[in-house]
């Protein structure tokens, strides 16, 4: 009899369990493979672009394949339950959106947070903190956004959790889509489904979010890349492909768009997946994005959904279902949140780049992909436990996601008390060590285009010297202000951050758009600079932009044409070179731990750049055609025989990765004078108030990077 009972008893079990099982499966898609392959697509293209492959810098519209996908896919899932059973159970959709992607999640937030804190600097960690705790409850893209950081800028780049920001916009997508759908399939009877109403209403939806994005990526970039109702249309348009694609139930086989059969899907399947390639190739971060350029890839995922609808298992279906494309397609999620902080912490270990390191940690950002994959994502995500109790098990989620962010928080309050000790003082204090002109508001970014001289020196002053340039000309302020301390000389500052010496269309991606304000404040400038008539005018400029040769040397000859008539002499003074890590950054880790392997490192790196040395020789070309234009280097004085260090004889040099700190600068300011046959100073002059700005009871501010 116990034998029997207890046969019976593992039998109810079972079957407990494969109900369990079937509930929790009931609505899941039929498997398409094709859909896999896409996914292996998108994430090689992200990878790719990240990983700096020169060929495929726009390979970051896999992003908005991911968007179509999940439009695609969740729209299928709703209709399904609807359609089945009326209504929708909202506390289970959630669920299962946590089982899927959560667990990844905080474990990549935990491990990257504990390597972070022995690996970067304390001057670093609390703005990986920051990012951290906001990606714990997927908010990390209103964070980016409203921070105003572009997502292609310096700043961005070595924030380890940037790629975060999609993922919060999908959660935000997931949090309301459900809603939406309910409300447009639900009929006044309650029975049966309007499909033809929720597709009106994807389709204003849609349209909507596309009008706001085209707008606002021109004036609000990071607004339009960041914030789910401007990419909304792109859930939209996969989900639109589900309602007129992917859905036997509601697409009509006597009466489909693409029928079975057709020649034209082939054409159409090929069309979308060149589509995507084709963004990834011709895209880079040097041009509004998203804007109209993301209707590319998401035509091109949209088509390509399309040509594998009801199965159909030829053409580009074919190629995206191969074997390889799904292994990578299935573990795509995990491979997304691992690659990034990979690349990151390993560039931060060395200080010399080559693509055979990226491409090694590329490999091992795969590797912990897979495990991630096969030890926490795939398990989690098939334990029906989950669905038991699934309100139980919203709130458990829910507490997890907020204890972690809370354990950032705590991170982030650590890295002000780690920064204060005397050791990272000095790091600390070389950061903001930066020319007194920004504190005297000369500079105004790119706030404004409006023309504010500071003026040192004698108001009567015989002779005037004038400088002008972006942040790597004002950078030079502190030995010209030594150069100039003389009497019958005054010094006029006119500077502009970021905002190159060329008179050439420039797009600025911190900005997210073309720096109007830079080309007509360089107008300006220029005609107020001819109007006073120097003796003497120092022009400098950054040489990492990207201008070709010959904009290098006839945007540079522009300027040189209205500055050279009115002149004694104008000087083009090299850009300094751009280290491949963050001077103080670096010190300050070498010293955070230093009995750890990783403080051995030497904050070095090569002077010499092959695109550096060719813009020098290009703006020495451009000034070979006026007579009293001179090019001058300074750089063997700022890295001594080839080699540029972050430090020197105890005195911080660089201030971030291309800008030097005011207090070196000063010392280089006999070498300078040298270079300009001044003779040498006699008396101190006394600064005037400057012109067009408030010298006085301002606050002291960082400025900002190139």
């Amino acid at each position: 009899m116990l034998c029997i009972i207890r046969r019976c008893g593992n039998f109810v079990a079972r079957l407990t369990f494969r109900g369990r099982m079937l509930q929790a499966n009931e609505y899941r898609l039929g498997y398409r493979g094709d859909i896999e392959g896409l996914r292996a697509v998108a994430i090689l293209l992200v990878v790719a672009a990240h990983a700096g492959v020169p060929w495929l810098s726009g390979g970051f519209v896999g992003v908005d394949v991911f968007f179509v996908l999940s439009g695609f896919l969740i729209t299928g899932l709703l209709t399904r339950e609807v359609a089945t059973t009326g209504t929708l159970g909202f506390t289970k959709f959630y669920v299962r959106r946590l089982r899927r992607l959560l667990p990844a999640l905080l474990t990549m937030l935990l491990v990257t947070s504990l390597f972070a804190i022995v690996v970067l600097a304390p001057s670093d960690q609390g703005r990986q903190a920051t990012a951290a705790a906001t990606a714990a409850v997927w908010l990390s893209n209103m964070h980016f956004a409203f921070a105003k950081l572009d997502y292609f800028s310096p700043g961005a780049g070595s924030n380890l959790f940037l790629h975060t920001w999609s993922l919060g916009v999908e959660e935000q997508f997931y949090l309301l889509w459900p809603a939406l759908v309910l409300w447009a399939l639900m009929t006044k009877r309650g029975r049966g489904t309007n499909i033809a109403r929720l597709k009106g209403s994807l389709l204003i939806v849609g349209a909507a979010s596309l009008l706001a994005c085209l707008m606002l990526t021109r004036s609000a970039p990071q607004m339009a890349f960041y914030l789910m109702p401007l990419r909304a249309w792109q859930f939209a348009a996969g989900a639109l492909a589900w309602l007129y694609f992917g859905n036997s139930a509601t697409a009509s086989t006597s009466d489909p768009t693409l029928p079975a059969g057709n020649p034209s899907r082939h054409w159409v399947g090929w069309a979308g997946l060149a589509l995507i390639v084709f963004s990834g190739v011709w895209f880079d971060g040097n041009m509004p994005y998203p804007g109209w350029r993301a209707l590319l890839p998401t035509a091109g995922a949209v088509a390509a959904l399309a040509a594998g609808e009801r199965g159909f298992a030829g053409g580009v279906s074919r190629l995206l279902s191969l074997r390889p494309l799904q292994a990578i397609g299935r573990i795509s999620y995990a491979w997304y949140l691992w690659h990034w902080p990979v690349l990151l912490l390993g560039a931060s270990l060395v200080t010399h780049d080559s693509g055979l390191h990226r491409a090694g940690l590329v490999a091992l950002s795969l590797l912990l992909a897979a495990l991630s994959y096969a030890w926490i994502e795939s398990p989690v995500r098939h334990q029906s436990r989950w669905l038991v109790r699934p309100g139980m098990s919203l709130w458990a989620g829910l507490g997890l996601m907020v204890t972690v962010n809370v354990a950032c928080i705590s991170w982030l309050n650590a890295t002000a008390k780690w920064q204060d000790s005397p050791q990272q003082q000095l790091y600390r204090q070389a950061r903001v060590d930066a020319p007194v002109i920004y504190s005297m508001g000369c500079d105004d970014w790119y706030h404004s285009d409006r023309v504010r001289i500071c003026a040192f020196g004698s108001q009567d002053a015989q002779h005037t010297a004038a400088l002008m340039g972006d942040s790597i000309g004002a950078q030079w302020f502190p030995a010209l202000a030594e150069v100039f301390n003389r009497p019958g000389w005054r010094l006029m500052v006119l500077t502009k951050s970021s905002c190159p010496m060329v008179d050439e269309p420039y797009f600025y991606a911190r900005i997210g758009r073309e720096y109007v304000e830079c080309a007509n404040w360089r107008k300006q400038a220029l005609l107020r600079i001819a109007s006073i008539k120097p003796d003497i005018v120092m022009l400098g400029t950054v040489q990492s932009d990207n201008f070709s040769h010959s904009q290098w040397v006839q945007g540079t000859g522009r300027v040189l044409s209205v500055l050279s008539p009115d002149s004694g002499h104008v000087y083009l003074i090299r850009g300094t070179p751009h280290l491949p890590f963050d001077g103080p950054e670096c010190l300050s880790a070498r010293n955070w731990l230093p009995w750890l392997p990783v403080a051995k490192r030497r904050c070095e790196a090569p002077a010499s750049n092959p695109h550096d040395d060719d813009v020098y020789r290009w703006l020495q070309e451009a000034a070979n055609h006026f007579g009293n234009v001179t090019a001058i280097d300074m750089n063997p004085l700022i890295c001594p025989n080839g080699n540029c260090s972050a430090e020197r004889d105890g005195k911080v040099v660089f201030r971030d990765s291309q800008h030097l700190t005011a207090s070196f600068v000063q010392t280089l300011g006999p070498a300078l004078q040298a270079k300009l046959a001044l003779g040498s100073r006699t008396t101190p002059a006394t600064a005037s108030t400057p012109m067009g700005a408030e010298a006085t009871g301002r606050e002291a501010r960082q400025p900002p990077s190139q």
